[in-house]
């Protein structure tokens, strides 16, 4: 093997090129390069001069490897350096060899055409009969040696452009397998260490010791036991990286019998009892167990019919060039839009989709740790953005004043009210009551820019949850949302970012991290992770799963250091308990994708009812015309409400002039059923519910409703 190979297939190798050769006495040799130092021992004086000679002469070789190297980059890995050199040194001998080809391809040529002119000034010369024949047939030959050289020429002509044409694309193709066995490589090492710092860290647990099964790591790779060697957790131990360093978990499923018997002697960074994690009673037994249209055990009213389909999608042609050239740079809610970027709903109702896996905060309820309900919250928090997956196309812009209601009390709970409280910069607030103890409320600001080829939405503003009886008040804000290939190619949508949950009451966190799609990671797409920790910065929870598919929670039993990262950062190995399901998406309904991917929620949210508001979004016409497929109409109505809503803010931008010039205050628009406070939580001055609508609603007196529609 060449030193470049054994530099990447040798554990605990030395690089020749640098390292230093001594020898002690007559029959010791000491190799060190760097930290690392080996001590030789040979039988005899001779046999340690020829090892010596030996050595020195593989330095020199590998040193020559190296100063061959050339057209280096500069930005790989010291450990590739020989490798490279090896590579390099191949394709400079080869396009020296090819050079020298097609300099012997002139001369030839150059030659061969000299001797062609000489023979044939012969041949015109005044000489006897018997030379002009003989000259005649060596101009002959000549002729057909120069057909000869002229055909070998254009062969090597060929392949030196062939060598010269390919020569890059081997040397790519080399690069790339070299790179994909060093990361193997690395990635086998960097298991294998995990795997040993869990072997002394379990041999170190009281009560761990006396099992002997084997340990598989389910993992991108494994790492089996070695021969003859205890091991201390089951068959089925997974392993989590800890969330600072690795983009992925690796998790270790203990045993919960024996982990039982352990009790809380485990030691480490942070220990948990699993014995909570398998009572038959506990809301993580049951956490997947119903779905939208399952009944639980207080849902014994009957249920209202909601609708389950809209009128298909058409298939309208649109020069989309045309509209998006102009509007590059520009704020999203300032551009004039066709409703053919739109789907029939507004973003007060996209807001209300939210709460589409509400019972996630109703067992949440049941919870009685505050670190376990911190799991249900934040797989809600991940919940919301399930129907995005699909849906690239464009909510309504709600207009000032317009509302949207969803009352669900009767059915799972909850009413929920949504007013846009703001236009410029578009803001709404959202408060939502369960009666089966939680409340929510939010006001969002969406920030958006158009970019060319993408569109990045900015969602600005803090959620707030609260539950009745333990008090625990969480907080969390949204990710980036950005939608892909705006002008050529498939929309798609991705979210990136990270959350961070905080229960204010306990001070316990929870951070996710929302991994953005990238072509070259092996990680599974739309992958989210994270880790639920105590106010001490214990963690208790593994967090993980995906945005649009469902979300995974594994209790710790125990956590250990690992092995340190390539960018100075300690790894932590988490040991857990099998992971419970919390949340799973809902299947979509049939004929979906001709129905803008709706769920099943998302079908009923504009649905038309009676006794709402009349500033609900449910009653906006441009809205309810494309549901109906009447595009064209729809687009004029949109034209008019937003006309309407531009006179009514050139209204009031005089009025506010007016009462500059007088000298008095103007307090500009005043949200009808939301008040701006200071959050006493936060700090930050937030739209929230005063009360009113629904005590409006059952009077339904609306008079003080504007006409916005």
């Amino acid at each position: 093997r060449t030193q470049a190979e054994m530099a990447h297939t040798c554990r605990g190798t030395i690089n020749l090129s640098t390292a230093h050769i001594d020898t002690e006495d007559s029959c010791n040799i000491v190799l060190s390069n760097g930290g690392r130092t080996y001590h030789l021992k040979a039988n005899s004086e001779v046999e340690r001069q020829r090892w010596v000679t030996a050595l020195e002469l593989a330095k020199a070789k590998a040193i020559r490897m190296r100063n061959n190297q050339s057209d280096d980059s500069g930005d790989e890995e010291p450990a590739s350096q020989s490798d490279k050199s090896e590579l390099h040194g191949t394709l400079k001998t080869l396009s020296s060899k090819l050079e020298d080809l097609s300099t012997c391809n002139d001369l030839i040529a150059k030659h061969g055409a000299a001797l062609q002119r000489s023979l044939s000034e012969l041949e015109n010369l005044k000489l006897p009969a018997e030379s002009g024949e003989k000259i005649k047939a060596v101009n002959e030959r000549a002729t057909l040696f120069r057909i000869t050289s002229n055909a070998m020429i254009n062969a090597c002509r060929d392949f030196l452009d062939l060598a010269e044409t390919h020569s890059r694309k081997w040397q790519r193709a080399l690069q790339y397998e070299r790179e994909q066995r060093i990361r193997l490589e690395e990635t086998i090492e960097q298991l294998a260490k995990q795997h040993n710092s869990l072997e002394r860290a379990c041999r170190g647990a009281p009560g761990l010791s006396s099992s002997s099964t084997g340990v598989t790591s389910t993992a991108k790779g494994s790492v089996p036991s070695a021969k003859g060697e205890a091991s201390d957790e089951d068959e089925e131990t997974e392993y989590f990286d800890a969330m600072e360093d690795a983009p992925a978990f690796i998790t270790v499923t203990a045993d919960p019998k024996h982990h039982r018997r352990s009790g809380s002697n485990l030691s480490g960074a942070s220990e948990g009892h699993p014995e909570d994690w398998n009572l038959e009673d506990s809301v993580f037994e049951s956490s997947n167990q119903s779905s939208y249209n399952e009944p639980t055990c207080k849902d014994l009213l009957p249920k209202k019919r909601r609708r389950t389909r809209i009128p298909d999608k058409p298939n309208y042609s649109l020069n989309l060039w045309s509209i998006m050239k102009n509007c590059i740079g520009k704020e999203l809610s300032k551009i004039p839009m066709p409703v053919n970027f739109n789907e029939p709903l507004s973003m007060l109702q996209r807001l209300t989709e939210d709460l589409e896996y509400h019972e996630l905060l109703d067992k949440a309820v049941k919870c009685e740790s505050s670190t376990e309900q911190m799991c249900f919250v934040a797989a809600f928090s991940v919940s919301s953005y399930s129907t995005t997956v699909h849906r690239t196309a464009k909510p309504f812009n709600p207009l000032l004043g317009e509302t949207y209601e969803l009352d669900r009390l009767e059915e799972f709970g909850f009413r929920s009210l949504c007013e846009q409280v703001s236009h410029h910069p578009p803001a709404a607030a959202h408060h939502v009551y369960s009666k089966r103890g939680w409340t929510l409320w939010q006001e969002i600001t969406i920030a958006s820019k158009f970019r060319g080829k993408y569109l990045s939405i900015m969602p600005l503003g803090a959620i707030h949850l609260e539950f009745h009886s333990s008090g625990n008040h969480y907080v969390w804000r949204k990710v980036t949302s950005t939608v892909h290939n705006i002008i050529v190619g498939k929309l798609w949508i991705d979210q990136s970012g990270e959350i961070e949950i905080v229960n204010h009451k306990s001070k316990d966190k929870c951070q996710l991290k929302f991994t953005p799609y990238s072509y070259f990671s092996r990680d599974v797409p739309r992958k989210v992770t994270g880790v639920v920790s105590d106010a001490e910065g214990k963690a208790h929870y593994v967090m993980s799963g995906t945005w649009d598919e469902k979300m995974e929670c594994s209790k710790i039993v125990h956590s250990s250091h690992g092995s340190t990262s390539t960018e100075g950062k300690q790894k932590t190995v988490y040991q857990t308990l099998s992971p419970k399901v919390l949340w799973k998406k809902y299947p979509l309904p049939e004929n979906a994708e001709n129905m803008y991917f709706f769920s099943d929620l998302a079908l009923t949210l504009n649905e038309p009812e009676e006794r709402v508001a009349p500033t609900d979004s449910r009653l906006r016409p441009d809205q309810r015309l494309m549901e109906s497929g009447r595009w064209d109409e729809a687009n004029v109505e949109k034209q008019r409400l937003e006309e309407k809503q531009r006179a009514v803010r050139r209204r009031r931008e005089a009025e506010a002039v007016e009462a500059l010039e007088e000298g008095k205050d103007y307090e500009g628009y005043i949200p009808l059923w939301f008040e701006r406070k200071v959050d006493a939580v936060t700090g930050e001055l937030i739209c929230v519910y005063k009360g009113g609508y629904w005590e409006a609603k059952d009077k339904q007196d609306w008079s003080s409703c504007p006409d916005i529609f």
